[in-house]
């Protein structure tokens, strides 16, 4: 059995795959042969994700405040405090804050091959304020 600590540090998500400030708080990352990593992650107000995937999926599960989440093709949809959210392997997705009030979810995805992530390009401004679902 490991207890992970609760006094790791903040950080700064980085700019290459975050629009604004986004801070994250690692939950959990497991040793092989266990795959699940977790992040508390906390959006300031207009903050984002890139497009990305996951090869196994991700669920996320918002702690408090209001969010969104787009994927390819379609308006992006309202989060708010309580929502869980499952997104399936290969879907193009983002998600973030609204553009007025900060956002903090529960990250949760399993790793394959060491990778939990395929990051794709920035979200515009035009796919980031299209009109919500």
């Amino acid at each position: 059995m490991d207890i992970f600590s609760s006094t790791n540090p903040s950080r700064l998500a980085s700019s290459d795959w975050f629009t604004g400030r986004v801070w994250q708080d690692p939950i959990v990352e497991a040793p092989a042969p266990a795959r699940v990593r977790a992040l508390r992650v906390t959006f300031e107000p207009g903050a984002r994700t890139a497009w990305h995937t996951h090869p196994l999926g991700q669920t996320l599960h918002v702690l408090s405040g209001a969010g969104l989440v787009g994927v390819r093709g379609a308006p992006p949809r309202v989060i708010r405090a309580g929502d869980t959210v499952w997104i399936p392997p290969g879907e193009e997705h983002w998600h973030g804050a609204t553009a007025d009030t900060m956002m903090c979810h529960l990250a949760i995805q399993e790793s394959l091959d060491g990778s939990v992530a395929e990051w794709l390009e920035h979200v515009s401004d035009e796919d980031y304020t299209r009109a919500p679902a």
